[in-house]
């Protein structure tokens, strides 16, 4: 026989028994959480439910599932994640808003999961029920079920709150002792000094707070100077390439270390954090395009990018899914720059165009292409929206629609050269183009490089173009779906040579030049780079050079391409990508593209004969990273002159 929630929390020997209570619950709905008053608010309560509403339908319920009993099942993955536990924040924040105990009832029946199948005799948990698992995560959910304890122990039953302090301190003592500037990522310190912190003030355990402050101050050196980006995903993480760069990833910074730091400064009134941290905001918002995505076609960890932000398992499309999104730290911070506001809106808008049956899918195109839905998307992202829910706020009071965001604004050409990018807003096109020469563990096959052309956005079609791995790898293999499909290919545009199992291309280069420069008077960036594999090797008949011009003029956007002349003339081509689901008609001719795009037509045309390259079923290519379906097309000549419009 299967209890329900409420039968195991009566029967349980955890000591959570009498947990839910009707009084305690219908006497703090009122008295602690504040009214949703806004837009932004609003919707983030709308999709805190929905999402809850999906997590409790994939709770395991058969006790006789000893193993998985009382964890969210995952339906991608066809296992129970490590890290589910952390929906027990937003359960509590349900449980006391609404006074429904089914909230509290199935955090009870987490909890229980948790403690049998990933807490760690000293203080850790695993990030997955297996022996061996990485511990690091520790510090997240430290602070999910401290923020349960601070914000909603009115309504635990005592025994079970006593049962959470102490755990609670023991998962600080791990941190404490085995975190440093050095531990994983840059991601988990700074983690670190909101969880030390937050955990220290509660407990009042001052070397907590005061370690807290140290990986705090410490993270303020790992903001570049010029720019002011978070650097320090990858290592090592304090050398700099031979273009001057160091590791930087938009997607960890902006849904992890920026909302750990506002959390951290807010919570300490640190004002120097919280300057450093404005900064650091406004350079990274750069990156956000106009319909809310993150463009982190860049990053030293786009592996793990999605179109909303940045993820853990089953790839997604802008954003990241182990991180909890960037909503905590532009939404508390929106009283220093309005702008931070629009940014957490247009995001929240996002995650809710990507969420089908109560769960967040990974990308505009996972359900199209039929891939299954991770529910570590939602488990993570609900945390956000919980954080900003329990989170003291004032009614916005600017108008969204009179404030643009920097790629909202058509400003010509702008360059990061900390991280060898230039952004382009010209018209309505939106492009980024790299020659960002610093990869994730040293790997030269990661992101695109060499003067790529990892975005081109218009807001009539979404992505047009969009950069992915050069080669797709497990570069955390507990985290990536394997890539089986053998017509999977690199979704950015590129010049390539095939020569048995090795492949050659532009967009490995890490070595490429970029500049800016003119051709009629119309502001363009030349690149030139080398044809070589992921080793930086030329092929073995030497060195095969090529240029590629970007033109914007603001109607459309003008490639060419240009390979000079080698002892492979004839086996090299230039392959395009084009992004397209696979519910959109197109039509194809040899040198010309139309694609049917909501009410508009993409139409890409080629001085040079296009050639369809083989496809699934559905007509489409299909790539993890950043989860995107596309119509591939090649050239085979070693010139071509590319024209894109949107008519």
């Amino acid at each position: 026989m299967t209890l329900s929630r409420r039968s195991f929390i009566k029967t349980t020997a955890i000591g959570t028994a009498g947990l839910i209570g009707a009084a305690p619950l219908a006497n703090a709905f009122a008295l602690t959480i504040p009214p949703v008053a806004d837009d932004l608010y609003a919707l983030s309560d709308q999709l805190m439910r929905q999402w809850a509403k999906g997590l409790l339908a994939l709770q395991v319920l058969d006790k006789s599932n000893t193993d998985n009993y009382g964890g969210l099942y995952c339906p991608a993955n066809k296992t129970v994640h490590g890290r589910g536990s952390d929906a027990i924040y937003p359960f509590y924040h349900l449980a006391q808003k609404t006074g429904d105990s089914k909230y509290t009832d199935a955090a009870a029946l987490l909890y229980n999961w948790m403690k049998t199948r990933v807490s760690q005799p000293d203080g850790s948990w695993l990030n997955e029920p297996v022996k061996g698992s990485w511990k690091g995560t520790t510090v997240f959910s430290s602070i999910a079920l401290a923020e349960t304890l601070k914000n909603h122990g009115s309504i635990m039953d005592n025994s079970f709150k006593t049962e959470l302090t102490d755990r609670l301190q023991k998962a600080a003592d791990y941190v404490y002792s085995n975190f440093s500037m050095e531990y994983g990522n840059i991601n988990y310190p700074v983690t670190a000094s909101y969880a030390l912190s937050l955990i220290g003030t509660m407990l009042d355990i001052p070397k907590y707070k005061d370690k807290g402050r140290e990986f705090a101050h410490a993270a303020l050196k790992y903001i570049t100077r010029k720019d002011g980006f978070i650097y320090g995903e990858g290592h090592p993480n304090d050398k700099a390439s031979p273009k001057g760069c160091f590791s930087v990833d938009l997607g960890y910074n902006v849904e992890e270390s920026l909302p750990s730091l506002v959390l951290y400064g807010l919570l300490t009134k640190d004002e120097e954090v919280l300057d450093a941290v404005t900064r650091s905001l406004r350079t990274h918002m750069e990156f956000m395009l106009p319909d809310g995505g993150w463009d982190n076609s860049w990053g030293t960890r786009n592996y793990k990018w999605t179109y909303w932000g940045t993820r853990n398992y089953k790839w997604t499309y802008w954003g990241s899914r182990t991180s909890d999104g960037c909503q905590a730290a532009y939404t508390l911070m929106a009283g220093r720059d309005p702008r931070f506001y629009k940014v957490a809106l247009r995001n929240t808008q996002l995650l809710q165009a990507c969420t089908k049956d109560n769960l967040l899918y990974g990308g505009p195109h996972y359900v199209s292409h039929q891939v299954p839905v991770c529910v570590h998307h939602t488990f993570c992202h609900i945390k956000a929206l919980t954080t900003i829910l329990d989170h003291e706020h004032q009614p916005a009071k600017v108008n969204v629609d009179s404030i643009q965001l920097p790629r909202e604004e058509a400003y010509g050409i702008r360059p990061f050269s900390d991280i060898q990018t230039w952004l382009v807003a010209k018209g309505k096109f939106r492009a980024t183009i790299t020659g960002y020469d610093r990869q994730y563990k040293e790997t030269s096959d990661g992101h695109a490089t060499g003067g790529a052309l990892t975005m081109l956005w218009h807001p009539k079609t979404g992505p047009i173009f969009a950069g992915s791995m050069n080669q797709y790898q497990l570069l955390e293999a507990d985290n990536m779906q394997p890539d089986t499909d053998p017509l999977s290919m690199p979704l950015t545009p590129r010049i390539e040579l095939r020569l048995g199992d090795t492949v050659f291309t532009n967009i490995n280069d890490l070595g490429a030049l970029i500049e800016r420069g003119d051709i009629s008077g119309q502001e363009v960036i030349k690149t030139r780079s080398k044809l070589v594999d992921k080793n930086q090797q030329n092929p073995p008949a030497g060195e095969v050079n090529c240029q590629v011009t970007y033109q914007f003029t603001g109607e459309r956007v003008i490639i060419r391409y240009n390979i000079e002349k080698s002892g492979y003339d004839g086996q090299t081509r230039i392959i395009l990508p084009v992004v397209s689901r696979s519910t959109e008609k197109f039509v194809f001719e040899e040198t010309l593209l139309r694609v049917n795009k909501n009410k508009t037509t993409l139409q890409i045309a080629s001085s040079a004969k296009f050639t369809a390259m083989p496809t699934t079923s559905k007509g489409r290519v299909f790539n993890f990273v950043p989860g995107l379906e596309a119509i591939p097309l090649s050239i085979d000549q070693n010139e071509a002159t590319i024209v894109i419009e949107v008519v």
